[in-house]
């Protein structure tokens, strides 16, 4: 059952990804995205980069490409993701999201990077 609840973290996490690189693209817009970077005070590549880690990196978990790998790259973007949202509580409900989310996301990353890719990898030796 362990390979299994493994495939169905990978999925759960590459399937949020994803959806949160996809949403910066498709709802906030590329160049909204690029402003809110700028209202943190980050540079304009951070905001292409993360987009691409996102959707690449959601992409690579889905079909269970270097899990552990891409797990670990993505740990970083969300300590990024945390930190601005440290001075808000932990509740993610607060004004403005909290921490919680974020943080809980950054564990689950490090639990699938320690677990590697499980069952339904596009081929295990990519796993």
């Amino acid at each position: 059952m362990q390979a299994y609840a493994t495939t169905l973290l990978r999925l759960a996490l590459g399937v949020m990804t994803l959806a949160h690189g996809l949403l910066k693209i498709f709802v906030f817009t590329i160049p909204g995205t690029v402003a809110f970077f700028d209202s943190l005070g980050l540079p304009a590549i951070f905001a292409y980069l993360t987009i691409l880690a996102e959707v690449g990196g959601g992409l690579a978990l889905i079909l269970g490409i270097y899990t552990r790998w891409v797990s670990l790259a993505l740990v970083p973007l969300l300590i990024g993701a945390t930190v601005p949202h440290l001075a808000n509580g932990w509740l993610f409900s607060n004004p403005g999201g909290g921490w919680e989310f974020p943080l809980f996301w950054t564990l689950a990353l490090l639990v699938q990077a320690g677990l590697g890719g499980g069952k339904a990898v596009l081929h295990p030796r990519f796993a």
